[in-house]
């Protein structure tokens, strides 16, 4: 693994974390969750490294300051939110496709996304050209922006006791959008962060499962 620094369209400067294979067949852009990305997302990112994927998870949160990692704690979760708040999602699309621009050239690149990120996943899939897969775990903005066409494959992925994501945003989801894959998970926001109170061990395996034979089957 490595920090690297990426260029948005704006002209705004950004870390990023990046791993895996660089003659890599398939990449993946990795978008944090309201934390950052710090160890949780690091972790992520090598996993996918470990199934042979060129990896870079953007840092959203330069576009506030340089460094933060929050952790999960309730003051976290206020402090990520009120971060999250300041940076518009046309910005935050412009740090995702240059981290996709990073990934070596020639490959299907697909972006997964986690809570934050999850709903930034949907809009790569949805306001750029730039990506043959996007997979979404507990995105909370995808039902405001459910209407929206996507222009290749989607998978997403909530969690039943989710309190900030309700089925009834589930079902609306679903029904503006017959073509997309959607799973339910009995478990809660933030499901499948083993670092998270919310975690639950089954459905992060599932879930993760079916991450993996989505991207095998569309990258």
């Amino acid at each position: 693994m490595t920090m690297i620094s990426l260029t948005a369209a704006d002209g705004h400067r950004l870390s990023a974390y990046r791993t895996g294979p660089q003659n890599a067949a398939r990449a993946l852009v990795v978008v944090q969750e309201i934390f950052g990305v710090n160890n949780h997302m690091r972790n992520v990112c090598e996993s996918f490294a470990a199934e042979g994927y060129a990896v870079i998870a953007p840092a959203l949160f330069d576009r506030v300051g340089p460094g933060i990692e929050l952790g999960y704690q309730a003051a976290d979760v206020a402090q990520g939110r009120e971060l999250r708040g300041k940076i518009a999602d046309g910005l935050t699309l412009l740090d995702v496709l240059a981290a996709a621009a990073a990934l070596p050239r020639g490959v299907k690149r697909g972006i997964v996304g986690y809570c934050w990120g999850g709903t930034v996943s949907w809009h790569g899939a949805t306001r750029s050209s730039a990506f043959s897969a996007a997979c979404g775990w507990y995105g909370g903005g995808i039902a405001a922006a459910k209407d929206e066409v996507a222009r290749c494959p989607v998978q997403l992925h909530f969690g039943e006791a989710d309190a900030s994501i309700p089925m009834t945003d589930v079902a609306a989801i679903k029904a503006a959008q017959p073509g997309v894959e959607v799973h339910v998970y009995g478990g809660g926001h933030g499901f499948g962060c083993d670092e998270r109170g919310s975690y639950v061990e089954a459905d992060y395996a599932l879930a993760q499962k079916r991450t993996l034979a989505f991207f095998a089957a569309n990258l």
